[in-house]
């Protein structure tokens, strides 16, 4: 809504009489008088180009067409009475009956002023709507019979219309109340408007919208009809001055800050000159720093076009800190900057053996590299990945590397990591970027040769923010990882002298290609006698020290260590030892503590004093006099494990049950090893027609633990041979193997710990698969003293090995 406010009332004063309004009211009385009023048949008809006159309002306007003046001085002069119509065309000069709208309004002339540019203003009303009906005369000015149009009204009463005007009234004065270019006077005008017809005629005159809209609700005779489209574009009109001044108070505000940015920014930079320091010395000292760096020449080159960058930007402004920091990492990274590795294979060997027993392929493969380098001088970094149970050293190993080389060391967690960023860093054009774990593992190091630990590299995962794993590949290809791109960093960076050393439990969650960059080298579990040792040499000094305590306050012997390892811990490594022996030293040092009196040298009477009740049962031997139980060998996570397996027959039809929670494999080992027996009944001297006579049952105790896998197939055919021939087995005999339906024996894993089971159970005789043979010749000669080994290649050879020709006590007739 817009307000003709070209004329005041102090422009006016000199025509006007004290008394006279810029906006005259009109009540329901004067309205009545003029519709009362006789309209003449033929009036002069004043065209007008920009705007519309309603019925009733008083508008103001300039006149310089020739034809134009000469009307308002001749009307003036008699009655005042004219019409008044809008153009179609406003380019029009001179325009015709066929270029006006034929609706118009009846109009008086209430004054009339000369302007000094020559031009006439003249005030005028309008009085009634209007048609055109024949022009009548064209020249000096255009004069036409004219119609008076009757205004349909509501009756009074209608809700429907009063609430119309209600709203209409209500809009227009939010409008005013908005709008800073209209003035007061407008407000307090609309409020004492009491005629209805004169309030909408008013609003559609001063409404910011086209002169066709304007044109159309004028043509409106029906009060209420007009009413619903002033109210619709009235609506439209407040929405948008409401959304032009939120916009103007965002600028303004935005403004606001914008100066109060500058300002603040130069006194900031006012008080830095003052101190002695700008953004500019900054800049100087990163450019001193670079110049140090032994860097490429195209680092250099990008890192010149970041200062650059850094150069232009507004040090108030946020990316000012962005870029700073990306530029202070640059600078703080280690650019062919490498330690001085150690060449002295004794003493590496001594720092080897110091620290972890056993893990000799791992130690002998760090010596290896170590007499390359010390040979030639300069070759790329192994990538090892240590691949074994939980607890044996793979993690600390890096540690005790990184010592014998020499080398910085840094260890990087990869278990549960889903997200590719964590290795490749993100895009620094990101909210709240960082360079990956390797860059920054780089950065803390201060070296580009660290020995490098991705620990538990087979538990990374994968979601939908990528794969970890395939942005590993990068890291740990010798071919590619001289130029690793980091997303943060955006420039190669070479990782080829860094040794990498990933550890993993299991290889089957690493992905193959992954799997085929890296050197696998595994690691079994402790033996007791590892353990005992490692318990005794490495893991009891270093819990009496971590407890405050000296050598003389708790003694230990081995005999003791042995009985812990044996009843206290059953797992591959020893963490779980670690504890046990921490347990004894907190004994020693609360008696301490308590002035109590304690044994110094524990016994092994004490330990279940002290830990409680032995948790673990010594495997043990059961006789093997009985038809149908043989005893197998087993590996388990936390090492070898004896296993029996017990058959039995009862009167049936040749049915085959098995128990002992066993897997699927297991199942089908018992399957195969009845089939085979059915197959060859005849040359194991047993008759056709027994299976058809006896159930089965095949049972292997401590059910309530899950077995699996092939290594008891040898086992079960042995017994279900011992149990239908009523043969013995030897005594004190184990074994381990596959079988097949051909009867061929094949090879299984696990057999170091399978046959430090077997020893400590007593067991005397072994039969393995004759491709088992080279397992036996990499065990230490200590732990097979004693021990008879019988390889196989056939389960005849088997049978024959393990089973008397003498039969059981109590045997059967069958």
């Amino acid at each position: 809504m817009r307000m003709n406010n070209r004329f005041s009332i102090d422009t006016l004063s000199g025509v006007f009489d004290e008394d006279a309004e810029f906006i005259p009211l009109m009540s329901q009385e004067d309205e009545d008088k003029i519709n009362k009023e006789e309209t003449p048949e033929v009036l002069p008809i004043l065209s007008l180009r920009n705007t519309v006159l309603f019925p009733g309002v008083v508008i103001p306007i300039t006149v310089g067409r020739d034809k134009s003046i000469k009307l308002i001085k001749e009307v003036y002069k008699g009655n005042k009475v004219l019409g008044v119509v809008s153009q179609k065309d406003l380019s029009v000069e001179e325009p015709s009956l066929a270029d006006l709208h034929t609706t118009g309004t009846v109009a008086q002339i209430m004054k009339m002023l000369r302007m000094p540019d020559g031009n006439i203003t003249a005030i005028i009303q309008g009085r009634k709507l209007m048609q055109l009906t024949e022009l009548v005369q064209e020249q000096p000015y255009l004069k036409a019979k004219v119609m008076p149009m009757e205004e349909v009204k509501p009756t009074k009463g209608d809700e429907e219309f009063d609430a119309l005007v209600s709203s209409i009234k209500d809009i227009a004065l939010q409008i005013v109340k908005e709008s800073p270019n209209i003035p007061t006077e407008a407000q307090v005008a609309i409020q004492n408007i009491e005629s209805p017809s004169f309030l909408i005629n008013f609003v559609c005159s001063n409404m910011d919208v086209s002169v066709e809209q304007k044109q159309e609700l004028l043509m409106q005779s029906n009060l209420k009809t007009r009413s619903v489209l002033t109210l619709e574009l009235l609506s439209k009109e407040l929405q948008k001055l409401e959304m032009k001044n939120e916009i103007q108070h965002k600028v303004k505000v935005d403004l606001d800050q914008q100066q109060r940015e500058y300002f603040l920014n130069q006194q900031l930079k006012a008080i830095q000159e003052e101190l002695g320091g700008s953004a500019d010395q900054e800049i100087e000292e990163m450019r001193k720093c670079a110049k140090q760096k032994k860097w490429t020449k195209e680092v250099g080159e990008n890192f010149e076009k970041e200062v650059k960058k850094l150069q232009r930007m507004n040090p108030a402004m946020a990316d000012y800190s962005v870029q700073r920091a990306y530029l202070e990492l640059v600078l703080d990274l280690p650019w062919g900057e490498y330690t001085k590795d150690h060449f002295d294979l004794k003493r590496a060997k001594k720092i080897l053996d110091r620290d972890h027993s056993g893990l000799e392929k791992v130690k002998e493969r760090i010596l290896e590299h170590l007499a390359v380098l010390k040979l030639k001088g300069d070759m790329k970094a192994p990538i090892l990945c240590l691949y074994g149970p939980p607890g044996v050293g793979k993690t600390s190993l890096g540690k005790s590397i990184a010592e014998a080389l020499g080398r910085k060391y840094e260890r990087v967690s990869l278990g549960g990591m889903r997200d590719e960023s964590e290795i490749r860093g993100h895009r620094k054009t990101y909210i709240g970027a960082m360079p990956g774990r390797i860059i920054k593992s780089i950065k803390k190091a201060n070296s580009s040769n660290p020995v490098f630990v991705l620990d538990e590299i087979d538990k990374i995962t994968r979601d939908s923010h990528g794969d970890p794993s395939s942005a590993m590949l990068e890291v740990l290809d010798t071919a590619q990882n001289s130029e690793f791109h980091d997303n943060y960093l955006e420039m190669g960076y070479d990782l080829s002298k860094v040794m990498f050393i990933a550890t993993a439990n299991s290889l089957n969650t690493i992905q193959p290609a992954l799997r085929d960059r890296m050197e696998i080298i595994e690691i079994n579990g402790y033996t007791m006698e590892e353990k005992t040792e490692i318990a005794r040499k490495h893991l009891l000094p270093k819990q009496l020290k971590e407890h405050g305590l000296k050598k003389i306050d708790l003694k230990v012997s081995k005999k003791v260590l042995e009985k812990a390892v044996e009843g206290y811990t059953r797992e591959s490594g020893v963490r779980g030892l670690d504890k046990t022996v921490a347990k004894l030293v907190r004994y020693a040092a609360k008696s301490i503590a308590m002035e109590q009196d304690y044994n110094v040298e524990v016994q092994v009477e004490d330990l279940k004093g002290i830990l409680g009740p032995a948790r673990f049962d010594k495997d043990r031997y059961l006789n093997n006099d009985i038809a149908g139980v043989v005893t197998g060998l087993a590996w388990t996570p936390f090492g070898g494990d004896i296993l029996f397996v017990e058959s039995s027959l009862s009167k049936g039809k040749g049915k085959l049950e098995i128990t002992g929670n066993l897997g699927k494999i297991m199942k089908e080992s018992s399957t195969i090893a009845m089939k085979y027996i059915k197959a060859n009944a005849d040359t194991l001297g047993m008759g056709a027609s027994i299976f058809d006579k006896y159930d089965v049952h095949i049972h292997v105790p401590e059910g309530a633990t899950p077995k699996d896998g092939p290594s008891a197939g040898i086992t079960m055919l042995t017994a279900l041979t011992s149990l239908f021939t009523q043969r013995r087995v030897k005594n004190k005999l184990a074994m381990t193997g596959e079988i097949t339906l051909r009867g061929k024996v094949l090879p299984v894993g696990g057999i170091k710990e399978k046959i430090l089971a077997a020893k400590r159970a007593g067991i005397k005789e072994i039969i393995l698969c004759e491709d088992n043979r080279k397992d036996i010749e990499e065990i230490n000669e200590r732990y097979v003293k004693g021990l008879t080994f019988y390889y196989v290649n056939e389960m005849k050879e088997v049978l024959d090995a393990a089973l008397l020709s003498q039969k059981v006590k109590n045997a059967k007739k069958l």
